[in-house]
């Protein structure tokens, strides 16, 4: 049984569709064992909801020791961050290197790096008058959006595309890639 552990800091949409897809036996080795947020989120309404433990920290100069003691009590063999805003510290990076993953609505290294989250992504291949983009799980390390890629899936976007259908067009993408994802680790 592999124990997830989600570091969330938004909606959940991703972190919910990892529900459903345990839920439904899509994942049946997999179990969520925490949710931790560095933020009142969405996110933490879906744990409520589902009876998973959940933690909210505080985004001090303790969060990322905080963040480990947890990771240290509750032992993941993954951990995915879902939306989260906080970036990881080197320490954490390296400690739990191979263990931690990460979704990105781009074909990466395309649009990566810091600030590069979300409709902010959109936006710009939009601006660029890109004709592809996608999303990527990737493994974390200390250099943002830079570690090894384990999945990947190229969307080809159409003569109209906007910023609101591009990321509804991606999220379906992160939500079907993450569970493959899953699968593989």
């Amino acid at each position: 049984m592999k124990k997830l552990i989600f570091l969330v800091s938004g909606n959940g949409t991703n972190m919910m569709h990892i529900i459903n897809a345990i839920k439904n036996n899509i994942l049946d080795n997999c179990k969520i064992i925490l949710v931790i947020s560095d933020r009142n989120c969405k996110a933490l309404q879906y744990a409520i909801n589902y009876g998973i433990k959940f933690v909210s920290l505080k985004r001090d100069k303790f969060l990322y020791e905080n963040i480990d003691r947890l990771l240290v009590k509750y032992q993941p063999n993954i951990i995915i961050l879902s939306g989260f805003l906080s970036i990881l510290n080197n320490i954490i990076c390296k400690k739990w290197s191979g263990k931690i993953i990460n979704i990105h609505p781009s074909i990466l290294p395309k649009y990566g790096g810091k600030g590069m989250y979300g409709k902010k992504v959109h936006e710009l291949v939009i601006k660029n008058k890109d004709k592809i983009s996608g999303a990527t799980v990737h493994f974390v390390t200390e250099k943002i959006d830079s570690g090894y890629i384990i999945l990947k899936k190229i969307y080809k976007l159409s003569k109209n595309e906007n910023v609101d259908s591009l990321s509804k067009k991606i999220s379906s993408i992160e939500k079907k890639i993450l569970i493959e994802s899953l699968k593989i680790l």
